[in-house]
């Protein structure tokens, strides 16, 4: 089976989801966006920046270039929220011709991705599933977003 369509749709999805998030996020009062509302990254700024962290500089980097960083998952890459939204929409977009890019058997449950963890130990995972968990780990944090915003 080729799996391509199957990853391509969730890219698609995840970039249009992103975008939707920013029409509630942006209408925030700054001490709304900031607060701590409880999250596992307290507050949607932290939620947002953690999302910047893992599913671009860390996994996208990880896919994309076979490069792991050493980065804290609470890391704050960006503290402009403008600056924020826009990278994460840009890194969201990033993900689809990086898709469209491999070939079929890059899906195939053989074909491992391998890499070194934030904590430095190395890593071995069936590719597919490994990219299944970015676009869940992103609907993960947007249903807290969400949660947080309807509070």
């Amino acid at each position: 089976m080729n799996a391509t369509p199957h990853f391509v749709l969730l890219a698609r999805y995840n970039l249009w989801a992103t975008r939707r998030r920013f029409e509630h996020v942006d209408a925030l009062p700054v001490a709304d966006y900031r607060r701590d509302a409880g999250l596992f990254f307290k507050s949607i700024h932290g939620t947002l920046n953690h999302l910047l962290v893992a599913e671009h500089a860390l996994w996208r980097r990880r896919f994309a270039d076979g490069v792991s960083p050493r980065l804290a998952l609470d890391a704050e890459l960006e503290t402009d929220r403008l600056r924020l939204r826009e990278r994460l929409i840009e890194g969201a977009a990033a993900w689809l011709p990086l898709i469209e890019s491999w070939p079929e058997d890059r899906f195939d449950e053989a074909s491992l991705l391998e890499y070194t963890s934030t904590q430095g130990v190395a890593m071995r995972l069936p590719f597919a599933p490994a990219l299944a968990h970015v676009f869940n780990h992103g609907t993960h944090h947007r249903a807290q977003i969400t949660a947080a915003i309807t509070a």
